[in-house]
């Protein structure tokens, strides 16, 4: 999966892949780990030192509007483990930005360095809705506006 100006794009094998516009999505949207898109309720395994531990990627859930329907797209992790904090902060930050119609933020790869690099400093620590909501806040605020 890569975000792009026009939308998601889900490489898939044997074929040129499938663009998402950014229009399309409208809410719903949720981060499960494991090979299939029906494990929709696994949030995933984690190791001790609270990371993520299925090596088999995941999935971006969302709905999708002009047809109405549930969607998911395969995303692949990469060789650095990801921490369960910074998927629980980018799937917040994902809700946000889908709840300001602002998604196409993340088709400006300069925007979205700047809020990667907030959203995964600091620590690993208790994960509540008001620190995810705080994260997402300053993520915002640091990536800036962001082109229209």
């Amino acid at each position: 999966m890569e975000f792009r100006p026009d939308g998601l794009y889900q490489h898939e094998p044997d074929s040129e892949g499938k663009l998402l516009p950014w229009s399309r999505i409208m809410d719903g949207i949720r981060l499960t780990w494991g090979k299939h898109p029906w494990s929709t309720n696994n949030r995933g395994l984690y190791t001790l030192k609270g990371m993520v531990a299925p090596r088999d990627g995941g999935w971006l859930h969302m709905t999708l509007r002009h047809p109405y329907e549930d969607h998911q797209l395969r995303f692949d992790q990469h060789t650095r483990p990801y921490r369960a904090v910074d998927t629980l902060r980018l799937e917040a930050l994902l809700r946000q930005l889908t709840a300001d119609g602002r998604l196409h933020v993340l088709g400006d790869p300069d925007w979205v360095g700047r809020a990667a690099a907030c959203l995964a400093g600091g620590e690993n620590r208790r994960i509540t809705s008001r620190s995810l909501r705080q994260a997402v806040s300053e993520a915002l605020a640091a990536a800036g506006p962001g082109s229209p």
